[in-house]
């Protein structure tokens, strides 16, 4: 038995004081066959400067030998050294054998220090060196993926995929390819790919993609059955939760979409945007209790939530609590919210309440951010008639009449008002 053999029997033996014994024989006299096969066990068993050690000496005695630099700059990556790594890697000569190897070492040791642009020249020098090696390809793919230029991740998993290789490094290329396509707005063809990765894998990142890309191809029967099986697969994965109520809506399940928002508020009490959710779909229902409830609490977990404020002030108006719409419009100031939609609601609010000049007050800043809503202008054109203010309700008509020539009844309205 060798010194390499009885070392590594004695460190499977957990003998390390014999271990050490036979290291120092292997050092000292042993063959360069044996060391180097000792550099490669030790690595993997995680003896890092050992085999640091034996690695220097061979290349003292096989300077520039291209194996000896690289497998000693990926013991260097192991040990986090990646300066000293890049430092021997380029000192390999471009005519030895072991150069493409060296390349792919140096691109992802780049990549990982975000150079970019660097990884890829030495992906793409060593394509050109092989251009049939299915890892170059690979890591070419995984670089623009990473950099979000899809197309040419595309083209290259494709040549990975027209070689035979559906899985590399335990990635599945189908998945990579349905991920690279559904962010590029391919959704259909990105459901074809979704559909062959996960008839190979129930693996729940995939199982949401797929859902995910459905509900955006606007396939919702799709999107509903992927985003079960998740939710089957883990309740605790809260991201689904609200993506299947939305998938729900699109159906007219309401009953089920709520149901979905409850279930994810269950799982997931701090999501505002559940609690949004689930206030319109029960308005939706006519559950304005519900509604109202709902839309609180995502006010209580942001009071400057806008979208939520102003979904619960529509809530209020048709109740006419104009004091509660004004409320909710005074909490959102408090945090700095600057939205124009707060000067539309409370003048409204304060016309509700009679207190006209403050409804004019904040009909005329409105009236800067919404000169082109139709719908504002026709609602401050009827206050400024119930205020007698006539010139100023004429020229709002004009405004009306400029965005639809064609409309006779804000021609007679003007003409009406001027008579």
């Amino acid at each position: 038995m060798s010194y390499r053999e009885q070392m590594i029997t004695a460190l499977e033996e957990g003998n390390l004081e014999k271990a050490k014994k036979d290291y120092k024989k292997v050092m000292k006299s042993g063959t360069d066959e044996e060391k180097y096969l000792l550099a490669e066990d030790l690595q993997h068993l995680g003896f890092l400067q050992e085999t640091v050690d034996l690695y220097e000496n061979l290349l003292k005695k096989y300077p520039g030998e291209g194996d000896l630099i690289v497998g000693l700059s990926e013991v260097f990556v192991e040990m986090d050294n990646e300066e000293k790594a890049i430092e021997l890697l380029l000192t390999l000569s471009e005519q030895d054998p072991e150069y493409p190897r060296a390349l792919l070492l140096l691109a992802d040791l780049y990549q990982m220090q975000g150079l970019h642009e660097v990884s890829e020249r030495k992906l793409v020098q060593a394509k050109q060196l092989l251009p049939n090696e299915e890892v170059i390809d690979f890591a070419l793919a995984e670089l623009y993926m990473e950099l979000g230029r899809f197309l040419e991740a595309i083209r290259f998993y494709n040549s990975l995929l027209a070689g035979g290789t559906t899985e590399f490094a335990g990635v599945h290329i189908h998945q990579r390819l349905a991920e690279a396509y559904s962010v590029g707005g391919a959704f259909e063809e990105a459901l074809k790919h979704y559909e062959k990765a996960s008839s190979n894998s129930l693996e729940i990142n995939t199982l949401f993609g797929y859902g995910f890309t459905a509900y955006q191809a606007g396939f919702y029967e799709t999107a509903i059955e992927k985003f079960i099986s998740v939710k089957e697969l883990d309740p605790e994965y809260n991201s689904v939760y609200l993506l299947l109520a939305k998938a729900y809506e699109h159906e007219e399940k309401l009953k089920e979409s709520f149901e979905t928002v409850q279930e994810g508020i269950s799982k997931d009490e701090f999501n505002k945007e559940l609690y949004l959710f689930g206030g319109k779909i029960a308005l939706k229902q006519a559950l304005e209790e519900d509604a109202e409830s709902l839309l609180r609490q995502s006010l209580a977990l942001d009071p400057g939530y806008s979208e939520a404020a102003f979904t619960l002030n529509k809530l209020f108006f048709t109740n006419e609590r104009y004091s509660d719409v004004l409320e909710i419009i005074n909490m959102l100031k408090a945090e700095g919210e600057e939205d124009p939609q707060i000067h539309w609601d409370s003048a409204k609010a304060f016309e509700g309440l009679e207190q006209y000049n403050d409804a004019l007050n904040h009909y005329r800043t409105a009236y800067t951010y919404f000169k082109n809503h139709e719908g504002f202008l026709i609602e401050y054109g009827e206050f400024l008639i119930e205020e007698g203010l006539r010139e100023e309700a004429i020229e709002i008509y004009k405004e009306l009449l400029r965005q639809d020539p064609s409309n006779v009844e804000w021609q007679e309205m003007i003409e009406s008002l001027r008579d």
